[in-house]
C-alpha cells in the first residue's frame, strides 16, 4: 500500500518543514517500507549546508529513514491510540555518497527485532540504484502525553 503526504501525516506528529516524505510505500505493516523523497533546490537547510555546495545533510537522511519507520509501525495502530512513534538510538551510521538537490531517494527500512514497545530497525538510502547511506535505530510506542521517564 502507497501513502501519499497527506495520509502520512495522519499517522506522524511531524509537519513542514521537518516532514521529510513524499510518499511512503508500506510492503508489511509494522515490519518493512519504503520511503520517498524528491529534495528541492528551495530546501531551507541548502541555504547552509552548503552555500556553494548544497548537500543533503546526514541527519535529515537519517531522519527520513526513521520516519519511514515510523509510519510502518504507526499504519499498525488502530485509529484513537494516541500512540507516538519515539526516536531513541543510531548505530552504524554510514554515509557513503552525498544527495544534491533534485535527488531522487528511497529510504528502505526492515524490522530487525522488536522487544515489548522498542524496535530495532536497518534502514539505507538510496539514490537510483547507489547506496547514500545505511544505519541501525531503535525507536519505542509512547502514548501522547504521558510522561516518558
Amino acid at each position: 500500500m502507497i501513502l501519499n503526504k497527506k495520509e502520512i501525516e495522519s499517522l506522524l506528529p511531524h509537519r513542514d518543514p521537518f516532514l521529510f516524505l513524499d510518499s511512503c510505500e508500506i510492503i508489511e505493516i509494522g515490519v518493512k517500507g519504503i520511503g520517498l523523497r524528491l529534495f528541492n533546490p528551495k530546501e531551507y537547510f541548502f541555504e547552509g549546508h552548503f552555500p556553494k555546495n548544497p548537500i543533503v545533510p546526514g541527519v535529515v537522511l537519517i531522519e527520513s529513514m526513521a520516519q519511514t519507520a515510523g509510519v510502518v509501525v504507526s499504519k499498525g495502530f488502530e485509529k484513537n491510540m494516541n500512540k507516538s512513534v519515539l526516536f531513541m538510538s543510531i548505530s552504524k551510521a554510514k554515509f557513503r555518497r552525498p544527495v544534491l538537490p533534485h535527488d531522487n531517494v528511497s529510504f528502505k527500512v526492515q524490522l530487525m527485532n522488536k522487544v515489548k514497545s522498542v524496535y530495532k530497525f536497518s534502514g539505507s538510502a538510496f539514490n537510483k540504484d547507489l547506496k547514500v547511506c545505511e544505519a541501525e535505530f531503535t525507536a519505542m510506542i509512547t502514548d501522547n502525553n504521558k510522561e516518558i521517564l
